[in-house]
């Protein structure tokens, strides 16, 4: 009798390990890699709200480095065990430009003296003149930035880099006037992907994304519209933006994408999210009607430009689904929100606008 019920606790938890199992293997959403050092903090238990603020924002806050009085609106990504990133920063004399770091947590970060130096093809020099707002992705063998470059105006900018100590800087992709570039993480159809907002010379009165196709990341066409700026409310309602690179999951591209409201007391930027049909990524699913995140905390409302909330990169952990977005506050610091992708998909299709 003893023997016997063994073999029946064996095989319960034998048949409960296998079931849990394949049920965390479909709820696996997002398709991609662990990352079990993700930065991340649970949700407070009085949070309502799907995307929930790290407690120890900013995590980059005024003159962090000497030659920069502010880094915000940065791009990092996982390296091995660790974490790297290409950094707007800010200098004294008030130009922008880019400079590299390094992280072992993904918190206290460790960013270089001096810009990142920018090499032609045959490794002469190709410095910016500036150069801000930049994203970050790992495409087949190299890590490629995307920026606000200057060409003749504002244009999108374009290098890539192996090892972090030669960055090497590619045609513009796109003529000017247009900002925040988006490449996505994989081809798609055989085309790289890039996400765009075409502008004017000033700022921005244009307001919608784009989509450009390429066979080798130098020559792009086919562009296609993606999103429109307004909708029922008002927080997206002057323009929007890609913001970080697209999460591919199982229900499609997760975009995480700032929208700008004009109030009589300046610009407000907030974020919000929608999904992109895998395929097709011209075609939007779902897209939230209000926004994830606003600009409430001191550090999102006081600073440089005040009320902004700008996402630039994310951070996931397949297994878990959790997502952590880094984003820009009031153009003056770095900050660091969460979420969880199950629930953050079921929010945006029960609260979709299209």
């Amino acid at each position: 009798m003893i023997l016997f019920f063994r073999r029946v606790l064996r095989w319960n938890y034998a048949t409960f390990h296998l079931s849990t199992k394949k049920n965390n293997k479909m709820k696996n959403t997002i398709i991609g890699e662990s990352l079990p050092n993700i930065p991340w903090e649970d949700k407070p238990k009085d949070c309502l709200d799907v995307l929930w603020r790290y407690s120890g924002n900013p995590i980059l806050d005024w003159n962090p480095i000497p030659k920069a009085a502010r880094i915000f609106n940065s791009a990092v990504l996982p390296y091995k065990d660790k974490f790297v990133g290409v950094f707007r920063a800010d200098q004294r004399n008030g130009r922008a430009t880019l400079f590299f770091g390094k992280s072992k947590d993904g918190l206290q970060w460790k960013i270089g003296p001096d810009p990142i130096q920018w090499v032609d093809e045959n490794g002469k020099p190709n410095p910016l003149s500036y150069g801000y707002d930049p994203r970050f992705v790992k495409l087949d063998d190299s890590y490629y930035a995307v920026w606000c470059d200057d060409m003749h105006g504002a244009s999108i900018g374009l290098g890539r880099t192996r090892d972090f100590k030669t960055f090497i800087r590619m045609p513009n992709p796109l003529m000017p006037f247009n900002r925040n570039g988006v490449l996505f993480p994989r081809k798609v159809n055989g085309k790289y992907l890039l996400l765009s907002r075409p502008s004017d010379s000033g700022h921005t009165p244009f307001g919608d994304i784009f989509l450009s196709e390429s066979p080798d990341l130098i020559y792009w066409g086919n562009h296609r519209h993606v999103m429109s700026r307004g909708g029922s409310g008002w927080w997206q309602g002057t323009k929007i933006g890609a913001g970080p690179i697209p999460i591919e999951t199982t229900e499609g591209w997760l975009l995480f994408y700032h929208g700008v409201s004009g109030t009589c007391n300046g610009f407000v930027y907030s974020f919000g999210a929608a999904m992109l049909d895998i395929n097709k990524p011209w075609k939007v699913l779902h897209r939230t009607r209000d926004y994830l995140l606003t600009p409430e905390k001191p550090y999102e409302t006081t600073g440089f430009v005040p009320n902004v909330t700008f996402p630039c990169a994310n951070l996931y952990d397949a297994p878990t689904g959790r997502i952590a977005i880094y984003y820009g506050a009031a153009d003056t610091c770095t900050a660091i929100a969460f979420t969880q992708v199950d629930k953050l998909i079921n929010y945006i299709k029960k609260n979709s606008e299209v």
